[in-house]
């Protein structure tokens, strides 16, 4: 029965993730190995039942605590920025577990991922989704993203999946020299945000902005 759950039916199957695959090539994801990735992690688990049938629409959608699951392209573009030309990271911080399908992305292309989460229902959740797909190279920390998770730092590579007003300086003293940090930041003045890509150099950041986005906006604290 587990086995039939991970798989898929109808709009859950494989053919539909197929469907989901073919229209990020056309959107512009070129990486083999990320699509290759998103083709066989079933997305639909990382969801509410109710809106599985969604699961491999181009949409962000609901996971609770007025927070979403990014729409695949997001999660796609994110992950290529961060490991464009590296065949791999040691070790990869994400800020914003969620519901964990993009930690699952990560974890099948570093060798570790270390995933903080500042909802703890949300963290639980994460994890057991991770869980079943046996998943076994992540951590996961409950606490204020904004700190980042110094105990594992310096990081190859850190994806932020929610948008701060300025990027906070602890997560770039995280990064180690010529590691790379997605995060999308937000415009004080109209709202607007944008994803970013930061690479960190010998004595400063080389900032990219890549695209406009919609993010859930960065918040301090734990619940």
């Amino acid at each position: 029965m587990m086995q039939r759950h991970l798989q898929g039916v109808g709009m859950t199957s494989q053919r539909t993730r197929d469907r989901m695959i073919h229209r990020l090539s056309e959107q512009g994801i070129i990486d083999e190995r990320i699509l290759t990735i998103m083709r066989t992690t079933p997305r639909h688990i990382f969801i509410d039942e109710a809106l599985a049938s969604r699961a491999y629409e181009d949409t962000a959608l609901p996971i609770g605590y007025y927070q979403t699951i990014s729409q695949p392209y997001i999660v796609a573009r994110m992950t290529e920025l961060l490991f464009e030309n590296k065949p791999t990271m040691s070790n990869v911080l994400e800020i914003g577990t969620g519901c964990g399908y993009q930690t699952a992305i990560l974890a099948q292309l570093a060798d570790s991922v270390y995933s903080v989460e500042r909802l703890l229902p949300l963290q639980k959740k994460a994890k057991a989704h991770t869980e079943l797909l046996k998943l076994r190279n992540i951590r996961y920390l409950h606490s204020d993203g904004g700190w980042g998770w110094e105990d594992y730092a310096p990081y190859d590579g850190i994806l932020v999946a929610a948008a701060p007003n300025d990027i906070p300086q602890a997560l770039l003293e995280q990064l180690v020299v010529g590691g790379v940090m997605v995060i999308p930041v937000a415009n004080q003045e109209d709202g607007t945000q944008a994803l970013k890509r930061i690479t960190r150099t010998e004595s400063s950041f080389h900032i990219e902005e890549v695209e406009p986005v919609s993010f859930v906006p960065f918040l301090s604290g734990k619940e």
